[in-house]
């Protein structure tokens, strides 16, 4: 059973997570993961913590924000890309008039803010 290939773009200051810790502008590289694999598996490989990534992309879909991040688990499949923005990254000009939402992006954007597991402490109602 083999594994699948999938791409990793980094913007900004991420893209020293593509091997030159010099490099902060972009970097693309195919990984290889397990066939099940999820996001949280290429964060890992590649020694990114989740709370460096703003913006992230997988194929054109908006996935995750700055403090929303509900695409840890999402499974990924032979050929998907994968696209991280930095914190500080500007929003991507191509999505300049909105993007596609992602469906549990959507769902975690939908959900009242005290509600959420990333809500500031204090913030829950009792």
């Amino acid at each position: 059973m083999g594994g699948i290939t999938v791409e990793v773009l980094l913007y900004g200051p991420l893209a020293r997570y593509g091997g030159d810790p010099e490099n902060a502008v972009f970097d693309s590289r195919k990984i290889e993961l397990p066939r099940v694999s999820r996001l949280r598996d290429v964060l890992e490989l590649m020694g990114l913590p989740g709370e460096e990534r703003g913006v992230t992309f997988i194929n054109g879909l908006l996935t995750a924000m700055p403090g929303l991040q509900p695409d840890m688990d999402r499974l990924l499949a032979d050929g998907d890309r994968v696209a991280f923005f930095h914190l500080k990254s500007m929003w991507p000009f191509q999505y300049r008039h909105g993007a596609a939402l992602d469906p549990a992006l959507q769902r975690a954007m939908n959900r009242p803010f005290h509600a959420r597991a990333d809500a500031p402490e204090g913030s829950q109602h009792r």
